[in-house]
């Protein structure tokens, strides 16, 4: 970074910052009066209230300390809430968004984290709940949530994506980065290794794979490697240093950091290992894809590396000048090394800033300072991870894998700006 740009500088770029602040006051001002507006007065508009005048809420008390005894956002924040989609034929079956675009940081609140549901969200009281793990062990164990808390527990960062986020036909119709990206979220999980309760019960030699069923009105069920279930998967019951909430898998789900979101089966009941592959319906008729020569796509599992700018994205608007981009970055296969960023629809790309922290299979917000000289152009992200894959552009996607495919999209998004500085899907 050049002396300039530094905080306390005086050449060009501290001049510069000091007329975007001038300049950001009046559209900050607007901003939260248009807020005020919604939230109180139905349409009036709401007077400064910010230095030197003396604002309303100074002169009264707030409310009491327990008013509120589990704490909510701000009122003024009330449009902060997740995505679902208003043409659905049913909900039991669905899903809903992330609002990514209006988040900051890597950590997805819990009330915001997405969802996907195959029969429904079941109220599972804990005290009788049970998890069994069966099949090719030495001691079958049938734990109640009390036992299983006794194990050792560890937390970490993960991020959770559905394989379908989004489909190929839908990433020319989503207007926001949650319509496009927004089955992905980020959280801190709490549980006890898998690998642990499976020492426990003793794994017999000829096992391969452990076939996890939910308890929920679907009985989804996923066949996982053994591999994976000796290595980084988690038992959660805690998500964000809160128990999960039920749409999370309350009281228990099985957490495979870097997998399509679909293994990681929620309400878990059952773990029984075997030697061959359950085929259920979900790895059979569900998350299989056709490929163009007629064959299936199938045993998926890992998420390949993504990227989304959030802001500016679309429906958004941006003002001639300088603007920060930034977003968001994640890979099933381990760390983000590099986001690459282009202001000129690919003709040239350029390095983002990683902030800090830079976890495994986890999300990583990028930054890239740009000064947008105010004619029409089209923003795009890549994102690198450890292994040296480079995210693909929707051609070179689609040239290998036709538009039979509905799953593991994981193209590059573009944000066409147009003059006037309104941001929309570059698919469009």
């Amino acid at each position: 970074m050049r002396d300039e740009a530094r905080p306390g500088a005086t050449g060009p770029m501290a001049r510069s910052r000091r007329q975007i602040l001038a300049a950001g006051t009046a559209l900050v001002g607007g901003s939260l009066a248009g807020r005020a507006v919604a939230a109180e007065t139905g349409g009036t508009d709401t007077p400064p209230q910010g230095p030197p005048q003396v604002p309303r809420w100074m002169k009264e008390p707030g409310a009491d300390v327990g008013s509120e005894l589990y704490g909510q956002p701000s009122p003024y924040e009330k449009g902060v809430i997740r995505n679902v989609p208003k043409d659905g034929k049913q909900y039991t079956s669905a899903a809903s968004r992330t609002p990514l675009q209006e988040l900051d940081g890597i950590i997805t609140p819990n009330g915001l984290f997405y969802e996907r549901h195959h029969g429904g969200i079941p109220t599972i009281d804990p005290a009788g709940h049970r998890l069994m793990i069966h099949g090719l062990v030495e001691r079958p164990l049938l734990l109640t949530m009390d036992e299983l808390r006794r194990f050792p527990t560890e937390s970490h960062i993960y991020f959770l994506e559905c394989s379908g986020n989004p489909g190929f036909e839908a990433i020319r119709q989503g207007k926001t980065a949650s319509d496009l990206v927004g089955l992905a979220s980020c959280c801190e999980w709490t549980g006890v290794r898998l690998k642990t309760l499976l020492e426990e019960v003793g794994v017999k030699p000829e096992a391969r794979w452990v076939v996890a069923e939910g308890a929920d009105a679907a009985a989804l069920t996923r066949s996982v490697p053994l591999d994976k279930c000796l290595d980084d998967a988690l038992l959660v019951f805690s998500q964000n240093g809160e128990r999960l909430r039920p749409q999370q898998g309350y009281p228990l789900r099985l957490l495979l950091p870097g997998f399509e979101g679909n293994m990681s089966v929620k309400w878990l009941r059952r773990l029984n290992v075997v030697a061959e592959l359950a085929y259920s319906r979900e790895e059979t008729s569900k998350y299989t894809d056709s490929m163009p020569d007629g064959t299936a796509r199938q045993f998926t599992f890992v998420m390949e590396a993504k990227s989304i700018i959030t802001r500016p994205s679309g429906t958004q608007r941006i003002a001639k000048g300088f603007n920060e981009i930034t977003g968001l970055a994640w890979s099933g296969r381990g760390r983000i090394t590099g986001v690459e960023v282009s202001v000129d629809g690919g003709g040239s790309w350029q390095a983002a800033r990683l902030q800090e922290p830079v976890l495994n299979r986890a999300f990583t917000r990028f930054r890239l300072p740009w000064t947008w000289d105010g004619q029409p152009t089209t923003i795009l992200s890549r994102a690198i991870d450890e292994t040296g894959y480079v995210q693909p552009s929707f051609a070179d996607l689609t040239a290998i894998r036709g538009m039979k495919s509905f799953y593991h999209n994981n193209a590059i998004v573009p944000w066409r700006i147009a003059a006037d500085g309104e941001v929309s899907n570059g698919y469009v």
